[in-house]
């Protein structure tokens, strides 16, 4: 089978441009094409008045070893990728039971890989089931009453769970396992559309039930999970050489359970998580992260400053950004996780703090755009010293950001014409926020640093003639934004475990070794991979 890549074709092209297009570009006859297949679609919107579908296309010609034979040196003409997924080991009789902390994405894939080779994984997650742990977020966004054990970043699925269910990533991936974790998704209930979309996503409610399906299939393989479990404790044995390994857990109900090969699977808010950690000894080291806020636009604005008159256009769907600037005191200020037709979500998991988050449904019909405008930090110049002192940085804001909104989860906001004249905002305008359990109109400068302020004033016109409307006087922004990814990294080897804790294996965001759903599910696939490679036997042959 032949794949052919960038293959355009205008917005409104006939079906039936399609075959004639492959033709073309194989400089084949319509006889000699016996089948195609689309692998992908994307849209290519950089000229608003001409936008483009690209294609990836599957196909079978006659004469095939010919057709690349001739197309050798075409990077867009090459065999099709064998995207099959098999397991690298099959479990031992009586073997370890793999314990997964943690069941967001990367959790979550551990498991069911774990799962799948027989290895019967037990998963252990601070939160509850995902239905009760949504009942529970709701609690902070309508009552204002938040748990801090259940919540937006705690429970089964994950911070994933309220976002806007992305499935894309810029990870290098050579073995296809994006395509493995989006073929699960499809088998958990996703639409099968998230196949060949160049961008797709899921959306919240959607995620809720594809999360109950996985743990299901999880179960019936031999896993078993136990919510409202926190681990509080390392068992570590040492050897005489200094050499330190996993034994065990402490668990949050007084329970211990042994365990020699752990998954670290914790998410990027687990802080008090990372303390434990740091203070029994395992190696972490501090990470560059962001902080800003959530920027709110109608999301027609978006549309037709992004599609023109094709605005609207169903193929199209909401219309989507992301834009950068390096400001003049060395930031970087970008666009972050843009949520088209969504909502600004609170996001804390801690008591008297406020952070956000953006959240969409899979039919992306709010009716405004939001995302992260944010500016990125580092640990040298911002926050030095110890490995825990992004943490710092974080609570010291989002403390800041709960006194701004009035001390009741409320979050301050501010008009864009006010933060550019650095006065606070008394009343908002035209554009109404979203965030719930609601925000107050203030000065958004009391709860950042001068140096963001700095910055975000300088990008805010430099997006406005990128994005007509971007710095409108009437934009509200809320704040802030802080949990853009893990402030630590649990460092790892090659062999995927803790530099300095064998049979530890840090993973997904948390472990800082990804960023958002499908990066984090593929680096669940990875090192559910090194746990079996450490204690299975060889898979049976296909």
């Amino acid at each position: 089978m032949i794949r052919i890549t960038e293959l355009a074709l205008p917005l409104h092209h006939a079906d039936d441009e399609i075959p004639a297009a492959i033709c073309k570009r194989l400089r084949i006859t319509p006889r000699d094409l016996i089948r195609y297949v689309v692998a992908r679609r994307a849209h290519d919107a950089r000229d608003k008045t001409d936008i483009q579908l690209v294609y990836s296309i599957d196909l079978n010609v006659k004469n095939e070893a010919a057709v690349l034979k001739r197309f050798s040196r075409d990077r867009n003409v090459q065999p099709t990728p064998n995207t099959h997924y098999r397991h690298v080991r099959q479990a031992p009789v009586d073997g370890p039971r793999p314990v997964v902390i943690g069941a967001g994405p990367c959790g979550l894939f551990a498991a069911l890989i774990l799962a799948q080779m027989g290895f019967r994984p037990i998963i252990l997650d601070r939160g509850k089931v995902v239905r009760e742990r949504t009942k529970d977020t709701w609690g902070l966004w309508r009552r204002s009453e938040l748990n801090p054990e259940s919540n937006v970043q705690f429970g089964e699925g994950g911070a994933g769970t309220f976002s806007d269910g992305k499935l894309y990533s810029r990870i290098k991936d050579p073995r296809h396992l994006d395509r493995k974790v989006l073929t699960e998704f499809v088998k958990a209930g996703a639409p099968p559309e998230i196949l060949t979309e160049a961008h797709p996503h899921i959306g919240t409610f959607r995620l809720v039930t594809m999360v109950e399906s996985l743990r299901e299939t999880i179960e019936g393989l031999g896993g078993e999970y136990r919510f409202s479990t926190r681990v509080d404790g390392l068992d570590i044995a040492t050897d005489g050489q200094g050499g330190r390994r996993i034994c065990g857990l402490h668990l949050s109900n007084g329970d211990y359970l042994e365990a020699s090969r752990v998954v670290l699977a914790i998410g990027h808010s687990a802080r008090d998580t990372f303390a434990m950690l740091r203070d029994a000894g395992v190696y972490v080291e501090p990470k560059p992260f962001s902080i800003g806020v959530r920027i709110e636009h109608p999301q027609s604005w978006i549309d037709k400053a992004r599609f023109g008159r094709d605005a609207g256009n169903p193929i199209l769907g909401a219309a989507e950004y992301h834009i950068s600037h390096h400001a003049k005191n060395g930031r970087t200020v970008y666009s972050f996780c843009m949520c088209p037709g969504g909502t600004v979500v609170a996001a804390t998991s801690e008591v008297g703090r406020v952070a956000t988050n953006g959240m969409s449904q899979y039919s992306r019909n709010e009716r405004n755009a939001n995302s992260g405008f944010v500016v990125a930090i580092d640990p040298a110049r911002d926050y030095p010293g110890d490995p825990l002192a992004g943490i710092a940085f974080q609570r010291h804001w989002e403390t800041a950001a709960y006194v701004a909104g009035g001390s009741n989860y409320k979050a301050p906001a501010q008009r864009v014409g006010d933060f550019l004249a650095g006065r606070p905002s008394e009343t908002l305008g035209i554009v109404t926020p979203s965030y719930r359990p609601g925000v107050q109109p203030t000065d958004l400068a009391q709860c950042l640093p001068e140096f963001a302020v700095a910055a975000m004033r300088e990008a805010l016109p430099v997006f406005g003639r990128q994005i007509a409307g971007f710095d409108h006087p009437d934009v509200v922004m809320t704040g802030v934004e802080t949990r853009t990814s893990s402030p630590v990294r649990f460092t790892r080897g090659e062999n995927f475990q803790s530099l300095n804790t064998a049979g530890l294996f840090p993973a997904g965001e948390g472990a800082g070794y990804a960023g958002g759903i499908l990066s984090a599910a593929v680096d669940g696939i990875k090192v559910a991979e090194a746990v079996a490679l450490s204690i299975g036997e060889p898979a049976p042959a296909p």
